[in-house]
């Protein structure tokens, strides 16, 4: 036989929990025709040597907000650049579809603020060709990807959509109103989406609307929402991810729809916003209380890195959670200077940082903060200062600053920021996670590990890395896994909770996406400042050593980091690659 990629004599890790064996792939038309030893008179396009390496399913990221980027960049990264060969978009209630030519604007406009990704940018790199989900699919179908890309039907665009801004954000729907929702989200279904996703995080929430107001679905009726669900359990198919929904709610959510629940987010205290959450514990005896007792099928998506954040002034907004820097931090460069200099902004920023009030890194409010796992504006460091004068504050708390200057904390980091003229690069103080805390969060059987978010916060948090971080910390680190376990809870665990037929492991038949990668080497770089993005806008990002081989669909993406321009990623509609998914096609056989 000719095949167009073989791959041999690399240990093969399943994605099944099959235990690790030495063999070859063959690989042709974009599918693996054979797994076993395959003679060396066979002919092949490409041949690549895995002798020491470890062969496995591309990883799947079910938490992204790629929902612009993807149009510019092919392969999703960071997520691509980890070992990540396919992607879900529209989390959190996001996404820009359905969405009126009128409205483009101001989606943009929220997204900026939400994900730190500039207007001018997405205006740049979108082609925004479409008004109806539909036709958004047909958008993302059209366009070359490194990648494949299953996408959720976001509650906040559909809401705006039939709604409007004002009434989504002050009232249930009608009757009516509900029913031409009902019908877009049907369409939308139909067409390929994998279900619905929302975040209900409440006046509070961290993640806001470019005016500061909470998001469409934080202030939603919990009726509607259910409604929403009941309507997956008519059509029969599809999950839902949601943020921010109570315990209670969310097991309403799987009650009405039938359907599996990805919540977000199991983690040790504070999650990947800086927001307080409830003790992992409480959770993690939650999802085993809802699963085994009660018979729902709700996951948690569990962070498994150590929420870290970097940032300046000049794009910072995950104060959010404090009314008063959410004013303060609103608007260009020029304007949040103004309120910076304004001593009556600048003393209320004081009582509230003095009454104990004041916001965390990221999110939360410091009295809410469990003694001792704080993340408060005192813990700030500099890393980089712009003006030369102020070098020699780099490394230093803005506590020890303020200290060291006789000022008040709120003076000293205002001073500053001004002098620099907003552009000091910021972050936070380390706090790794207790590594008890996160064996008990990775190896629970009701999580999976992920909410890279990326293409989210972009100017903030690279920390899309957790494929990565989650073999050379939780396994070869820590011991706490073994590889075949964790390859399926980063492939096909994913994949199933995603309806995706045809992804997550190896077996002949299967689509061919797997990664080549030397596990001894695996490793992060440091992070940086890539100006890659639209218009010469910037983000953070980190990449990764060990990666050896990146294969999208049988064809190679990357070869160590260097990518060599192939876009063989497909669009999943209904999971599946085909026109007709596969659970489909068995049925009538």
């Amino acid at each position: 036989m000719h095949y167009d990629l073989v791959i041999r004599n690399g240990t093969i890790f399943d994605g099944l929990r099959t235990p690790h064996f030495v063999s070859d792939v063959g690989i042709k038309d974009g599918i693996i025709v054979t797994i076993g030893r395959i003679a060396k008179t066979a002919t092949c396009d490409k041949e690549i040597d895995a002798q020491g390496m470890h062969v496995a399913p591309g990883f799947v990221d079910l938490h992204t907000h790629y929902d612009s980027q993807v149009f510019w960049d092919p392969y999703c990264t960071l997520s691509g650049w980890h070992g990540c060969t396919s992607v879900v978009i529209g989390n959190c209630g996001f996404g820009f579809a359905p969405c009126k030519p009128e409205d483009r604007d101001r989606a943009m406009l929220s997204m900026e603020r939400n994900e730190a990704i500039s207007f001018d940018a997405m205006k740049a790199g979108m082609p925004f060709d479409w008004v109806s989900f539909p036709e958004f699919l047909d958008s993302l179908e059209r366009t070359p990807k490194g990648v494949n890309v299953l996408s959720y039907v976001g509650l906040s665009p559909l809401m705006i959509y039939v709604m409007g801004v004002e009434a989504a954000k002050s009232r249930p729907a009608t009757k009516e109103e509900m029913e031409k929702m009902l019908a877009i989200l049907r369409e939308a279904m139909e067409h390929g989406a994998c279900g619905f996703s929302v975040q209900m995080a409440g006046e509070d929430s961290a993640q806001r609307d470019y005016d500061g107001t909470p998001m469409v679905t934080d202030l939603m009726s919990p009726k509607d929402l259910k409604r929403f669900a009941k309507e997956l359990s008519h059509i029969g198919r599809g999950f839902i991810q949601c943020t921010g929904p109570t315990p209670g709610l969310t097991e309403k959510l799987a009650l009405e729809s039938g359907r599996p629940v990805v919540w977000n987010l199991v983690c040790a205290g504070i999650d990947q916003h800086g927001t307080p959450v409830a003790g992992h514990e409480q959770i993690l005896e939650w999802l085993d209380r809802a699963n085994r007792e009660k018979g729902l099928r709700i996951i948690g998506q569990a962070l498994t890195i150590d929420a870290e954040f970097r940032f300046t002034f000049e794009h910072w907004n995950l104060f959010d959670t404090s009314p008063l820097w959410r004013v303060v931090t609103q608007g260009t460069v020029a304007e949040r200077k103004a309120k910076m200099l304004d001593m009556e902004w600048r003393q209320k920023l004081k009582d509230e940082y003095d009454s104990g009030k004041g916001p965390t890194l990221g999110g939360g409010i410091e009295e809410e903060v469990t003694a001792g796992a704080g993340d408060g504006i005192s813990t700030m460091i500099i890393e980089e200062a712009i003006k030369p004068e102020l070098k020699k504050y780099e490394g230093m708390t803005l506590l020890e600053i303020a200290e060291s200057q006789g000022k008040h904390v709120i003076d000293a980091l205002i001073d500053i920021t001004i002098e620099d003229d907003l552009l000091t690069n910021w972050k936070s103080s380390p706090k790794p996670t207790p590594q008890k805390s996160l064996q008990d969060i990775a190896c629970s059987p009701f999580t999976i590990p992920g909410l890279s978010d990326g293409g989210a916060h972009a100017k903030f948090n690279p920390g899309n890395f957790y494929t990565t971080s989650f073999l050379t910390d939780v396994c070869r680190k820590y011991k706490m896994m073994e590889l075949e376990e964790a390859h399926w809870k980063l492939s096909k665990y994913p994949a199933q909770a995603a309806g995706l037929f045809d992804r997550g492991h190896l077996a002949e038949g299967m689509p061919a996406d797997i990664i080549v990668y030397d596990y001894e080497t695996l490793s992060l770089e440091p992070g940086q400042k890539l100006f890659d993005f639209p218009g010469g806008d910037w983000r953070r990002g980190c990449k990764a050593q060990g990666y050896q081989w990146t294969i999208v669909n049988g064809v190679v993406t990357f070869e160590g980091q260097d990518c060599t321009g192939a876009t063989p990623g497909k669009l999943l509609r209904h999971g599946a690659a085909t026109s007709t998914p596969l659970h489909q096609s068995a049925s009538k056989l």
